[in-house]
């Protein structure tokens, strides 16, 4: 991936730079130095990684690519000529150059991923998260029929918390947005006793707001617990539908008997 992300950023620069015309002569002088060329393109590799993302895509609508190079190199200082410039020389004059600039981003990419690795492990570590379901849900959704509901068995005795973090913009036409929850025995899921969770009501700002339900199970037998992240009183078509639900874990905390 990274091999194609630099390819796409030379052609460009090549495209770019041929626009100046045959006669400009090709020098290395303006350059960008080789010690901040290389924090610039590990910045374009991660942000083109970001792009490919789904709940980016939805956020940043029809990103232009070119557009996004473009504010990293003026974030660094430089300006898009300089760019094509630089990579013009190296691509022409000393690829080999490029090559051993490219294994030391290389590097620093894999020096990050190793990192967040274990950043990650030592999470798990202190707490697992039993959450089996989907990553985040998005509406409107594209397909028309994802109800974001999910049912979870618990039949440990104990403390469960579910946590997520839910993103609802001025424009949803939802009443009274919110997560509904509520427990029931097995044998008895659409007909039985509901114990309803406290209902959490969703701020519409537009901004990401996290929230947090306590499930407390005796553990005399196991236990449903059924919900929908996106409940309200209306009945709003898809189009009028604008929530981001993400970041979602399930805990469990044992309680001594």
């Amino acid at each position: 991936m990274i091999r194609f992300t630099l390819l796409i950023l030379i052609m460009f620069s090549l495209i770019a730079g041929s626009c100046s015309g045959r006669k400009n002569k090709l020098d290395h002088s303006k350059l960008i130095p080789e010690k901040e060329l290389i924090p610039i393109l590990t910045d374009i590799y991660i942000t083109d990684g970001l792009l490919t993302i789904q709940k980016v895509q939805y956020m940043f609508s029809s990103p232009d690519s070119l557009s996004t190079y473009h504010h990293i190199i003026k974030k660094h200082g430089y300006s898009k000529e300089t760019m094509d410039k630089t990579m013009k020389y190296y691509f022409i004059k000393n690829p080999k150059k490029l090559i051993k600039i490219y294994d030391q981003v290389l590097g620093i990419l894999s020096e990050m991923e190793s990192l967040v690795e274990k950043e990650a492990l030592l999470a798990k570590g202190h707490i697992e998260n039993h959450w089996t379901g989907k990553e985040f849900y998005i509406f409107p959704d594209l397909s028309g029929t994802d109800s974001a509901r999910f049912d979870i068995t618990l039949n440990k005795t104990g403390v469960y918390t579910l946590a997520f973090s839910a993103t609802l913009f001025p424009d949803d036409q939802s009443v009274s947005p919110r997560i509904t929850v509520f427990s029931c025995h097995p044998d008895s899921i659409e007909t039985g006793k509901r114990d309803y969770i406290k209902t959490i009501y969703y701020i519409k700002d537009g901004r990401p707001h996290t929230y947090t339900l306590i499930i407390n199970d005796p553990g005399n037998t196991t236990l449903h617990l059924r919900g929908w992240f996106y409940d309200f009183d209306n009945r709003p078509d898809e189009r009028e539908k604008h929530l981001i639900i993400e970041a979602i874990s399930f805990t469990y905390t044992s309680v001594a008997l």
